[in-house]
């Protein structure tokens, strides 16, 4: 991936992992929580209970022997996670496995700045939060970013560049200063930003003409769930519904099943299984299962996101819009390493209700679409409507 979003998508993510669908107490894509010590609960707390597989004994193993031989547990996990041949294996370090449950939980401490590395190893900002420190400072889309802190990001990977922003090293707190050179034409100037706790925002509503609601989901963080519905909840009662998963790379399994309950009165969303156990994730009763839905994905539809798309496309709910999705269904559970580390890795697969399996196909739409998709989704909607 080029580009990197600067303050939900943690360093971890470079690793390979961004794409990971984790199966624990907590469901999510890239890092389970819940079933580490003292972590969170859910709903699907029992998949965590399952008994670690051999590839974690024996990646937990070479951790050990590293340590007691005064070597780096981590490298040693890395090592062992790369000769187990699991695509989706990973080792993130204890400050890295933190950073996720906070984007997690909605929320994140930084700056409000996305940015890529160009070609040449520029580091370009591509998006600034409204309301952000940088946006209070004048930063622009378009805008270089040439330094932080007085090291120059010219050709650093933007995790890297994400971490000194974030102040990893220092796990700056919100309202601590950070200082960012930035360049826009012939213009170089130096700013101190403050840091500041910020939302995700991972749900946002508009309306197209007729009164379509367009719910688009970016990822599933905490209290997206309920945010769908209550957008649901909030639509006009006569017109349609677009549920636009494009580039949605997963999240919290939990979140994605609540989601699906905006629109199914109960019933299946997905099985899994762990290690040989079968499992099973419902929608919970009295969602809208009358008004026109029309989901839209692509090729960056992953992970939970693709969960809830076989669910309403198996369910007959949503008419699928766009491109074949990623196909990203593995199963992976975390351990924790003697350092305080996490390994992941791969345990099982999901399907969908229908029995369908994602991983390694995703999901076929409907209705094959690449331009003017929203288009597409409204002309859906008007025959849905008129049946």
């Amino acid at each position: 991936m080029s580009g990197r979003d600067l303050f939900c998508q943690p360093r971890r993510f470079g690793r390979g992992a961004a794409l990971t669908l984790v199966f624990a107490s907590v469901l999510v894509a890239g890092a389970a929580t819940g079933s580490l010590p003292g972590d969170r609960k859910s709903s699907a707390d029992a998949a965590g209970s399952a008994a670690p597989a051999g590839r974690h004994v024996d990646v937990a193993e070479a951790a050990a022997e590293a340590m007691a031989a005064g070597k780096s547990p981590m490298e040693a996990a890395e090592r062992a996670v790369s000769r187990s041949g699991d695509r989706w294996g990973a080792v993130y370090s204890e400050g890295e496995y933190e950073e996720f449950e906070e984007a997690l939980d909605g929320e994140y401490t930084g700056v409000g700045l996305w940015a890529r590395r160009e070609r040449d190893g520029r580091i370009e900002v591509t998006k600034v939060r409204a309301g952000s420190p940088a946006a209070t400072a004048g930063i622009r889309s378009g805008d270089l970013l040439r330094s932080v802190d007085g090291k120059t990001v010219d050709g650093r990977p933007v995790t890297e560049v994400v971490s000194l922003l974030r102040g990893d090293a220092k796990d700056a707190p919100a309202g601590t200063p950070v200082k960012v050179g930035l360049e826009r034409g012939t213009r170089a100037w130096n700013l101190t930003l403050r840091r500041a706790r910020l939302s995700t925002d991972s749900v946002t509503v508009s309306e197209l003409a007729g009164g379509i609601t367009v719910i688009r989901i970016s990822s599933f963080t905490k209290g997206s769930g309920d945010a769908v519905r209550e957008a649901v909840r909030q639509a006009p009662a006569t017109a349609g519904v677009v549920l636009d998963l494009r580039g949605n790379s997963g999240g919290l399994v939990t979140e994605a099943v609540t989601a699906a309950s905006a629109f199914l009165d109960g019933g299946l969303v997905a099985t899994y299984d762990v290690d040989g156990d079968q499992r099973a994730l419902h929608a919970d009763p009295a969602g809208d299962t009358t008004r026109p839905l029309v989901a839209l994905v692509d090729g960056g539809t992953m992970s939970a996101a693709e969960l809830l798309t076989g669910a309403l496309q198996d369910r007959g709910r949503a008419v699928v819009v766009g491109t074949r999705t990623f196909g990203k269904g593995s199963v992976q559970m975390p351990s924790r390493l003697p350092d305080g580390s996490v390994a992941e890795l791969t345990v099982g697969h999901y399907r969908t209700p229908s029995g369908r399996a994602v991983d390694g196909r995703g999901i076929t739409p409907d209705l094959e679409a690449d331009r003017g998709v929203l288009e597409r989704a409204e002309t859906v909607l008007s025959g849905l409507g008129e049946s």
